[in-house]
């Protein structure tokens, strides 16, 4: 299974604090976001990572030149229309590197712990997003129904939420191809300016299963502005480290 961090957003509600850099490489303790992230999907057994870049691209790939100089290759496909689209854009110009593929697609501003993802590796349905049961302000939420979930919105209320979504989705194999097929019709709809959460929905509603994993209370945020920043430092990070020093 191969692995796209989706990092190329400009990440301005957050620049008040970090300046001209991508939120990925928000650093604390000497390790990036982006760092996090590689590292533990190499935990999960995945070696093959391609990272969409845009905003400030080169300061993300000579971060990981220097920083995994000694280790597996990663794969940049740049998205030269960040300013103008969404996440649906960075991946659907991924589509070929991932074709036939599963994949686990992340949003590059979560840290997360690492036994998250390994628990939502083990999911046999066809695609499967991962989920906090407690609210987050501003995140994406789910309803699920019947074991599976039914919808995925910002707009859901917390009167009908099941859980919010933490930004890591696992499309396998079987799922490729009508995913795909589903994001070229909405590309080339002029809808790149769209969440790619779009495409899944349209598919729950044409019946294809979505199942899902919890973080059962391990660590993680996602970091789109100064508070969320501070939320992470506070809660995440020391977590984080510990974690690898026991």
């Amino acid at each position: 299974m191969k692995a796209v961090i989706l990092a190329a957003g400009q990440g301005t509600r957050i620049r008040a604090v970090h300046g001209e850099r991508p939120k990925c490489l928000i650093t604390v303790d000497d390790k990036t976001i982006l760092d996090h992230q590689i590292e533990g999907l190499l935990q999960s057994g995945i070696d093959e990572i391609a990272i969409v870049v845009g905003y400030e691209k080169q300061q993300i790939i000579r971060h990981i030149q220097r920083r995994f100089a000694h280790g597996m290759p990663v794969t940049f496909i740049e998205n030269p229309a960040f300013a103008i689209t969404n996440n649906i854009y960075s991946l659907w110009l991924a589509r070929e590197w991932v074709s036939g593929n599963g994949f686990v697609c992340l949003n590059a501003d979560v840290v997360f712990d690492p036994q998250i993802l390994n628990s939502a590796m083990r999911n046999g349905s066809p695609v499967s997003m991962i989920v906090d049961p407690e609210w987050r302000d501003e995140t994406m939420k789910v309803i699920i129904s019947e074991g599976q979930i039914v919808r995925m919105s910002k707009k859901v209320s917390r009167l009908e939420f099941s859980g919010t979504y933490i930004g890591i989705t696992i499309f396998h194999q079987a799922a490729n191809a009508p995913f795909f097929a589903r994001m070229k019709r909405l590309v080339e709809a002029g809808r790149v300016n769209e969440f790619f959460n779009v495409a899944v929905q349209e598919l729950v509603d044409e019946g294809l299963r979505v199942g899902f994993t919890t973080t059962a209370g391990s660590p993680w945020a996602e970091i789109d502005d100064p508070l969320d920043l501070t939320f992470a430092q506070q809660n995440v990070f020391p977590q984080l480290a510990l974690a690898t020093t026991v």
